[in-house]
Formats: structure tokens, sequence, C-alpha cells
């Protein structure tokens, strides 16, 4: 069995200076059936080394209600299987651009301090996660060398007791590899989230030598490592692609190298935050306390290796560069997955009102004094129909919602009326009563990062009709899970013209592969392929098209259902309808 431990200067394998070439590859945000490739390429482009997160909300939707946790351990063999070592953050917040940080929904509330309810279900987690991770060692013939504790914690608090207390709880749960924090390379940062005893190290994407000479002041021995080594960004709806020169980046590599340092690529490959899993951060600068900044379905990074699991300009310049580290002859790159030969427009021949899915997928509705949280209702990811009745006769008054997260598409009488969000939450034409208001209200992914992570999602403030709140709100939920079957919802003709809600159709593949799905003139929503969720479509861009994993679809007839939000194209026009059409080539 080997030994890796933290020296004085260096990373020690069996006493032996060892330099850890890592790359984030998320498990959960790519198809299992594209581990092998995707983990090849990591190989290929000079990596030894990949690394993960975990994310807690995925794999407990519901207290006690495990799902899938054996994953992690088939993607840690993946990685001993393609000779690469294995770095574990299991949080039990990650940040990641993942809703809510990771963190379950039904935790919301709960501060990530020494807080003892907290605590007592993080360590009935790690009672389920560890043995997923404990055998998989190096010590005991595994690939994982190091194990995170926690995750940018200095960002958001300086509770060292609780951060002392998850590596006991660690140790004490067979954890014998080294133990280590990640932070920006700043004094507070890095004071409030690292301990004593506990290796830290710094996220950045430029000036690594100003970088680890702030972490050497906190930190005179041991190896230095950039944990995250942001090469690349990602997207948020409404606003432009970001890019990163790749000219740019691997200068930035190279200077990491030239230090001695380690380091880990995030992202290397990027994937996909499948199923509405998509988190969302807050503007305002260094504070991020200002507007909600979704972020879209693509998690391509701007990566090496791109969502498709292709290379790039940015994967070649940096495998020039880490070829230089290599113990020999890098290996050749993988051959890339197959892609849909021939491009082929989805027929939907089926609709069902979102109240006829709501009626058959939904919770239990029932009547509240307030208008209730999605974390109340049991609601993750999804919408909530808020309904509630403004008394009359009296005059018109302005509706608003206070505390509205994220978007209410509102409907009076039946007819619309609107599209609210939390900057601007107030109808344009006022309400008269007596009046029945509808509001369906969506969670477009719960804050990541900053001192904002951790609220609610739905009306949290209630409905106000002028300065008087509107008691007596009926709410029920839709979780986004509930619709991975759509069997029990009564499906009729389509609609005359582009209403709201559940199309269903086919189509028919020769030559599967990976793909993309266009969908012209609709607005927003979700799609599922032979009922896998790719996610979120919304035409504000600037992603334009979802990325279809070959494993999805099948040769000859596939299932697609479409749950637009706001308003659909007219069907069934040709110019209409979803189109699925191989990559371009390069």
């Amino acid at each position: 069995m080997s030994e890796f431990t933290v020296g004085d200067t260096d990373f020690l394998l069996d006493g032996r200076p060892v330099r850890l070439l890592s790359g984030a590859l998320h498990y959960f945000r790519v198809r299992e059936e594209l581990w092998e490739h995707r983990l090849g390429m990591l190989r290929a482009m000079g990596l030894n080394c990949v690394e993960t997160y975990v994310p807690w909300n995925l794999h407990e939707p519901r207290p006690g209600e495990f799902r899938e946790v054996e994953q992690l351990g088939r993607f840690l063999d993946a990685a001993r299987e393609a000779g690469l070592w294995a770095i574990v953050r299991p949080g039990p917040y990650i940040c990641a651009e993942w809703d809510n940080g990771g963190l379950p929904h039904w935790l919301t509330g709960r501060p990530r301090t020494r807080d003892a309810e907290y605590l007592r279900q993080v360590e009935r987690w790690f009672g389920r996660l560890l043995p997923e991770i404990v055998p998989r060692q190096i010590d005991r013939g595994g690939p994982v060398l190091m194990v995170q504790v926690e995750n940018e914690y200095g960002s958001y608090g300086s509770d060292r007791v609780y951060l002392r207390r998850l590596a006991d709880l660690l140790r004490d749960r067979g954890v014998t590899v080294p133990l280590f924090t990640s932070d920006g390379p700043e004094d507070h940062m890095l004071t409030g989230g690292s301990i004593p005893g506990v290796l830290a190290t710094a996220n950045f994407g430029s000036h690594a030598r100003v970088a680890f000479e702030t972490l050497r002041r906190h930190q005179p021995q041991g190896p230095l490592m950039c944990m995250e080594f942001w090469c690349g960004w990602f997207d948020h709806w409404g606003a432009g692609h970001v890019v990163r020169d790749p000219d740019d980046a691997a200068q930035a590599l190279r200077e990491i190298l030239e230090c001695g340092a380690s380091v880990n690529l995030y992202m290397a490959h990027g994937g996909t935050n499948f199923a509405g899993w998509a988190g969302a951060n807050r503007g305002g600068g260094a504070l991020h306390d200002g507007s909600l900044e979704p972020d879209v379905t693509s998690y391509d990074y701007d990566a090496p290796i791109d969502e498709l699991g292709r290379p790039t300009e940015k994967f070649w310049r940096f495998r020039e560069i880490l070829a230089e580290y290599a113990d020999g002859p890098l290996p050749d790159v993988p051959q890339a997955p197959p892609t849909l030969a021939e491009s082929v427009a989805l027929d939907l021949d089926a609709w069902a009102s979102l109240d006829d899915v709501l009626r058959t997928l939904g919770g239990p509705g029932d009547e509240y004094p307030v208008p209730p949280t999605f974390e109340e209702l049991d609601v993750d990811q999804g919408l909530v129909k808020y309904e509630v009745t403004v008394p009359g006769p009296r005059q018109p008054y302005p509706l608003t919602l206070r505390g509205l997260r994220d978007l209410a598409v509102v409907y009076v009488d039946g007819a619309a009326a609107g599209v609210l969000t939390e900057d601007d939450a107030r109808l344009k034409e006022p309400v008269a009563g007596h009046a029945r208001v509808e509001l369906w209200v969506e969670s477009l992914g719960r804050v990541n990062y900053g001192p904002r992570s951790g609220e609610p999602k739905g009306i949290t403030g209630g409905i106000l009709h002028e300065r008087q709140y509107l008691h007596g709100v009926r709410a029920q939920g839709l979780r986004l899970d509930a619709l991975d079957d759509v069997g029990p919802v009564p499906f009729g003709e389509l609609p005359a013209g582009g209403s709201r809600g559940l199309y269903r159709g086919t189509f028919t593949v020769r030559g599967a592969g990976d793909a993309f799905l266009e969908l012209p003139g609709w607005t927003r929503g979700f799609v599922w392929i032979n009922g896998f969720n790719l996610g979120r479509y919304w035409s504000v861009g600037p992603q334009r098209s979802l990325y279809v994993p070959g494993p999805v679809l099948r040769e000859g007839v596939n299932e697609v259902w479409v749950l637009e939000l706001q308003e659909a194209p007219r069907l069934p026009e040709p110019s209409s309808s979803p189109v699925l059409r191989g990559p371009a080539r390069g």
C-alpha cells in the first residue's frame, strides 16, 4: 500500500516528492457512460489526478432518502482504472455553481456553523457518504489522495470550532489521507477558512506569485497548491458568454508551475447542469448582495475540454506545458464519442395544461394564512402555484409580491397579467376586487456563493394589495423530478395558440450520438428525452441550445416532452418544432 503525506515543502508519495497535476471533473455533471472518455482526456492533457465535489442535495433530496450515493464510488473506481489519483471535496457545502451550493433545500435557514442540528444532519450524511471514500484511499489501494474540509469557508464565516468539528468527524469516520481547506488568497478568507494542522490551499485565476506569498504568510510550511485554477468561467442567463484567452490562461498555468506548486484546473471539463440543478449568484460586486444572476444549464466553463468532451485550443496549450512535467510521453488523445448522424425535427403531437400537470403530479395543495416558501412545500427544483382572492368590492390598487424569489407568471381572473421578478415585483395594471389571482412562481436556482446563500424561494414576504396583506393563500408545489414519468398526465390535442404547458412527442434517430437541441420560438422551460431531464432552456440567452449526450438517445423511436412555463410558439408549424442537430465539427 502507498502512503501519501504532506511534507515541509512537498507532497510525498512513499517518501518521494510528487507534484499533483489535477483537473476538476464532476461525476454528477457527466453521464456515467462517458466517464471513461472524459478521464482519458484528462490523462491525455498531462494530468495525473482528478478532483470532484460531492453534492449532498443530489444524493439526499429528502431527509433519510438517499439516491445513488454509490455513484461516487464507481467514479473513483473509474479514475483508478484510468491511471489517475483523486481528490474528493465532500463539503458539506461545495459552491460549484450548483443549486444551494450543494446543501439540501430542507436545511435552508440552518447556518454553516457549530449549530447542533446542522451538525447532526452533517454527521448522518457523512455516515452514509464516507463508506464510498474511506476504502478507496491510497493507503488501502485506492486512488484517493486528499479530502477537503468544508469549502471556501473563509468567504462565508470564521467559526473555526465548526471546521475543527468537521475535520475530527472525517478522521473519526476513517479518513486517513491528508485533509485540506481551500480559500481565496486574501487574509480575511484564509484566517476564517483554515485551521491549524490542516493544509491550506488557495483558489485563484492569475497572479500566482502574489497569491502564494499571501498563503505563505499564513502557512510558512507545507506544499503550495492552487486548488482551483480558474482557467475559464461560467455564464448567467441574460448576460454575455464568458471566455478566457487560451494564451492568457496558459501563461497563468505556467506561472503556478514555475512557483513549484501543485495545481487543480477548475474546470478541466465542466459538463452540464442537468435537471435544473444550476445554481445562482448575487451581483453587487464584492459583497454579493445584489440582483439574482441565475446560472445557465451548460457548465462548459470555457474549459480546455468542452461540454462534449472535445479538446479546445486551451487543451493543446495546457498539454504542451504539462508535458514538461510528465514522467514520460503523454497518452494519445482518446477518440471522440460518436455524434448524431443527421438532424431530426421533433414531432410534438400532444399537450396538457399546467393545471392538469399540477393536479396529477404536484404535491398536496392546501390553504395557508400567508404564502409558504418552496422549502415549506418540499420543492427543491420546480415551481409553485399560489392562488389568492382580492376581496371586493374595492377600487383598483397595485398588487405587489414582497420578497419574490425568483420569477412569477401572473393571471388575474384567468387572463395573463404579466411576468414579475424580484427586481420588478409589482403588476403594471392595478387589480380591483373581487378578483382571483394566480401566481406561478419558479425558482431559477438557489444562491450558491456569498452571504445570501441559504435564502428561501417562493413568495417570502407576502402578497400586498396596496398596503394590505392578502391572506388565505392556496399553494401547491410541483417538483421537477415528478416529471421524470409523465404517464399519469391526461394529454390531449395541441392547443390552438402558443399555450404554456407540457408538450409530448416522438422522433426517430438513425445514428445516435452527441447532439444539441434547438427550440426556436420557445420561451422558458425544461426538456426531457427518454425520461432524462436535459435542463432549463431560456430565450434570454446566451445559451441557445441544450446538450444531448449520446447515451440518452436510442436508435429508432425516442420520446420527448417539453415543459413550457411562459409562452410556446404556435404548433405544428415546422419553424417552431424543436430540432436535434449533430454538433459542428472542430
